[in-house]
């Protein structure tokens, strides 16, 4: 049985073999690219639609840039591919060509991809939200202030505003959180870490500088926990009287063994460092819990005389209102002292590349390790407080005796039998929450314990930044956005160890250790953090208030001002930790900023700068609907006929002289072709980039129309948005009019006439050497602005069926060439024929060309008509007018001889210029002596024409005469154009006018004709 076919030629499909009886292209298509696959699986289902089509099913590999181990990724069909006739042979246009690579790429068969397929590659280690970033942040967090500051915060803050400082510490980390679980959530997180968050996020600009710096920042830091490791054992050496050298050496012994024990295990893969930081979190907890222990026990008089009570409610409301004591009894010193123990938060985002799941991982163990580490701080201040006093002896004799008087004990150890009175009026004691650091060590139940903790604090957070550091580094090295750091960003086995990276932290850390004393650097590392978080909270708000469709974090709970609020909170932590140094901070990274700004790095990440730009454009060009156009502010806004843009250099380069960083310029392209999608795609990308490269600030437009005249009809009523909007028509002068179909010639003309419709200004440059540099035959060039083929849109046909037999081979980038416009003009003129009045553009352009540094030093000549007998007299007038503007122009010269009859000799050469347009003239008279006899049409010239304008037509004649004689050694000339009336002026007649006025002229001559509204004006509103 035959199958019914439906009207689009589509078969329905009744069984298998239907199926398989269609077009080897259809078919081997469908298989290729819908494969009958669901969303959620990769199994092909049975079902079938019910007919076959090229469209395929939702499929995670269609947005995937990644393929996966095992079995071929699929390619969703192109656009071409769909509507195409599949009985077509052309190749696809030149956008499509990434589609067909794709399908060639796929078209292997079955037996082909056994034998290609290897063993499969091993899996890297990938840690959990647990292991990975829960533990990692908590170990960071925690550190020696927790043991040794803690408590004397607690003694001098009193335990209320211990509170306060610890709650405002981890609420602006938790907002960090909230921020850096946003951005972690929007989209797949790879390796990198903060800078990875923040460069995708705010572009590479920012995120690079903050990379570098955080990596630095990182590697010092392993030298600082380190040397606070280092420090604690020295001390310990001390008590037992073990000195190797002296104490400073000591610690660089140590700290250089250590951080060299910590690199061994990093080395050995994150595997080991993972385990090795799980002991260090035993061991903390069980400090801990020795801790906790303590303060149950009862207190020995040992302990008691050392200001330990075990809980006491009175102990605790004496230690709950501040005790200031010293240079930095304030709230903001402790602050300053406490802070940076919260600063370990972003430990887990830093190793994001070896997460299983970073979007699941880095919300739920960031923030559940900042609620756990606040907790922590809370509970051991507030144990701390209630179970020991601010001031202790330490002596055992210092009891309460009966005999003395009850009255004249000071502090609550009173109430307990014991009196240290006189150490606290003295100043002596050594013991207590102000006088001791080891108060935890102290109350503990088992003392070597704590220690245990401080040297599993210290060094699980070296360890940690050790691995940070390099990862971060290393993705920033990848990106190539500075230069020399390329080499350590290769990386090495199945989790892509940075190992040239480890090496450098190493050494860097191995140098700060060397000083030993980091006491000046530590604030400028917490500054380099606290940087990070500004952004990250930043880099969170810009995101929200962008409003941008690709921000879809899947993490909600965070809200855009509360980022903004951490945001300007962190920069104030920043100057109360230390001025200096926060202003050191943004220096580099202001520094840094500047590099990448000046450099662009070629990459595009789709961050919210781009976002925002686009906000600001967007809602700048809507507001300027609300405001009037005022002639004080008019700009020349230029829609450049350009063709492809690298084809006419000078035009390009002319018009940016007098637009770059002031007006609108738009290079504009007319392709007559069959088709509207022809080009546009790729020419558009080579075009701005071409144009990107000669630093020329324009855009690019192109349209694909059926004759050039209704192609730029259509770019200028489109052109634009609102009131960036293109007044003036720039264009090349047609040289070839009279070698050309007359019906080209008359179009040229018709595009004058029609921007004059549309209120446009217009300028025609013409140069000697001509405009056009291309070497035909090349697609997509519009030759009908200067010298070309006769017949514009069948040439580009021709080319076009000519591009897509060959567009399998890449384009090169298109020349950059030299123009005259490129170049110091010097002590040159810029004459300015000013014969009528248009409004003053022809006056205005010269202005803003003696603005720019290559034509400053050019003086500019004006140039009017007059009487013999009024020469003085009109000349000042002109002056005064020219002073009223403020153009700065003080050279006016009056041609009476203007309007003088031409010499015989170049009336001659017109008429014979045009005696092939001319209907009265006997085909036998011109034999010979002009060009052929052209067809019947609106382009011919009668006797009744040529009377009409014979005035005209002496004075353009004449003013070549003028143009020869006075300006011959200028930059440039600029001429004001006659107008043609239409019906009263043949166009070829026109055309004639405009090539005789400017012929044979060495400098380039520029035809002006504003649209008879003024663009200058001498009053102030």
């Amino acid at each position: 049985m035959e199958l019914p076919e439906l009207s689009d030629g589509v078969h329905l499909n009744a069984n298998s073999k239907a199926a398989s009886s269609l077009p080897l292209e259809e078919s081997g298509h469908f298989d290729y690219f819908g494969d009958r696959c669901s969303v959620a699986s990769s199994r092909c289902e049975s079902t079938v639609t019910g007919y076959e089509t090229l469209d395929a099913p939702p499929h995670y590999d269609f947005y995937a840039n990644t393929e996966v181990w095992g079995r071929r990724r699929r390619f969703r069909p192109s656009l071409y591919q769909l509507y195409a006739n599949p009985q077509d042979d052309s190749r696809p246009p030149l956008y499509e060509e990434a589609s067909v690579e794709h399908l060639d790429r796929g078209e292997t068969t079955d037996d082909e991809d056994v034998d290609e397929q290897k063993e499969p590659p091993t899996e890297p280690t990938r840690f959990g939200w647990v292991q990975g970033v829960l533990i990692r942040c908590m170990l960071n967090i925690w550190g020696v202030i927790l043991y040794l500051r803690l408590p004397w915060i607690t003694g001098q803050a009193g335990i209320g505003l211990t509170w306060v400082i610890i709650l405002l510490s981890s609420t602006i980390t938790g907002i960090t959180g909230l921020s850096t679980s946003a951005i972690a959530t929007n989209g797949k997180v790879k390796g990198g870490g903060t800078y990875f968050l923040i460069s995708r996020s705010l572009g590479p600009e920012l995120g690079g500088s903050i990379g570098l710096i955080f990596a630095f920042a990182n590697a010092v830091a392993v030298a600082m926990h380190t040397v606070g490791f280092a420090e604690t054992v020295t001390d310990l050496m001390r008590e037992h009287e073990a000195v190797m050298v002296d104490r400073l050496n000591d610690i660089r012994i140590i700290g250089i063994i250590t951080v060299t024990f910590l690199l061994c295990i990093s080395l050995a893969g994150m595997a080991w460092e993972s385990k090795a930081q799980v002991v260090f979190f035993f061991v903390i907890m069980v400090s801990f819990a020795s801790y906790i222990v303590g303060t149950i026990i009862p207190a020995s008089p040992q302990k008691q005389a050392k200001g330990f009570f075990s809980y006491k409610a009175d102990i605790f409301a004496v230690n709950f209102v501040p005790g200031w004591r010293g240079k930095e009894g304030n709230f903001f010193g402790m602050f300053s002292i406490f802070f940076p123990s919260a600063t370990g938060i972003l430990a887990g985002v830093n190793i994001s590349g070896d997460l299983k799941n970073p979007t699941v991982a880095i919300p739920r163990g960031t923030l559940l390790a900042i609620l756990f580490t606040t907790v922590s701080y809370i509970i051991i201040s507030a144990t701390i407080g209630s179970c020991v006093v601010r001031d202790a002896s330490g002596v055992l004799n210092d009891t309460l005796a009966a005999s003395s008087d009850p009255e004249s004990c000071v502090g609550p150890a009173c109430q307990y039998g014991w009196d240290f009175s006189e150490c606290v009026q003295n100043g002596t004691c050594s013991y207590g929450l102000i006088n001791q650091y080891q108060s935890m060590s102290m109350v503990s139940a088992f003392a070597p314990l704590i220690t245990a903790g401080i040297i599993g604090a210290t060094l699980s957070s070296a360890l940690a930044c050790l691995v940070s550091a390099p990862k971060v580094f290393q993705c920033l090295c990848k990106d190539s956005l500075y230069p020399l750091i390329g080499f350590f960003g290769k990386g090495y086995g199945n989790n892509d160890e940075p190992l040239r990276g480890y090496l450098l932290t190493y050494l860097i850390a191995a140098c700060f250790i060397l000083i030993a004393d980091l006491n000046t650097i530590a604030p400028i590392i917490s500054n380099f953090f606290l940087c990070s978080y500004t952004l990250i909270n930043f880099s969170c708000f810009h995101a929200s208030i962008t409003n941008s469709p690709g921000w879809r974090p899947s993490f909600r709970y965070y809200n855009k001002w509360l980022s903004l609020l951490g945001a300007v909170c962190c920069v104030v932590i920043m100057f109360l930790l230390k001025w200096w140094s926060a202003l050191i901070a943004f220096g580099i990274v202001l520094f840094l900023l500047g590099y990448s700004l000046y450099k662009k790095p070629a990459v595009n990440w789709g961050s919210s700068v781009q976002a925002g730009s686009y906000n600001i454009a967007l809602n700048q060009c809507v507001g300027l609907n609300l405001v009037e156009d005022h002639v004080k502010n008019y700009r020349p806004q230029c829609l450049v006929l350009t063709g492809p843009p690298s084809s006419r250099p000078a035009l390009v380069d002319l018009v940016s002289c007098f637009t770059k960083s002031l007006s609108l310029m738009m290079c504009a392209n007319v392709v007559c072709g069959p088709s509207p999608s022809v080009v546009q795609k790729e020419t558009s990308e080579k075009h701005v980039t071409w144009l990107n490269q000669r630093k020329v600030k324009s855009f690019y437009r192109g349209v694909v129309s059926s004759n050039l005249r209704s192609g730029v009809n259509m770019l200028m009523q489109g052109a634009g948005l609102g009131r960036i909007k293109p007044n003036v028509l720039m264009l090349g002068f047609k040289t070839s009019w009279h070698s050309v179909s007359p019906q080209a010639a008359h179009d040229y003309v018709g595009i004058l006439h029609d921007a004059f419709e549309l209120q446009y200004g217009i300028c025609v440059l013409r140069m000697k050497e001509g405009l056009d540099i291309s070497h035909p035959p090349q697609s997509h060039i519009n030759p009908a602005f200067d010298e070309g083929p006769e017949s514009v849109c069948s040439s580009l046909s021709r080319a076009h069926l000519q591009t897509t037999s060959i567009s399998t081979i890449p384009s090169s980038p298109e020349p950059q060439s030299n123009t005259v416009f490129q170049k110091k003009q010097g002590k040159k003129t810029i004459d300015v024929y000013w014969l009528c009045d248009d409004g003053g553009l022809i006056l205005l352009l010269p202005y803003l060309l003696t603005r720019r540094k290559r034509w400053s030093r050019c003086k500019v000549r004006v140039f009017v008509g007059g009487l013999p007998d009024k020469k003085e007299e009109q000349k000042q007038e002109v002056l005064s007018l020219i002073k009223k503007f403020r153009l700065g122009f003080h050279d006016v010269e009056v041609l009476p001889d203007i309007y003088q009859t031409p010499q015989p000799m170049n009336v001659q050469l017109f008429e014979n210029m045009v005696v092939g347009y001319r209907k009265d003239m006997n085909p036998k008279q011109d034999l010979g002596c002009g060009p052929t006899r052209v067809s019947d049409g609106p382009w011919q010239i009668s006797a009744q024409d040529w009377e009409k304008n014979k005035a005209k037509t002496l004075h353009q004649i004449r003013l070549n005469e003028v143009l020869q004689d006075y300006s011959r050694e200028a930059a440039l000339i600029l001429v004001t154009m006659p107008v043609g009336r239409r019906g009263v002026c043949p166009s070829t007649l026109y055309l004639a006018w405009l090539d005789f006025m400017s012929r044979d002229l060495r400098p380039p001559v520029l035809l002006v004709r504003g649209n008879q509204e003024n663009v200058l004006t001498f009053y102030c509103q």
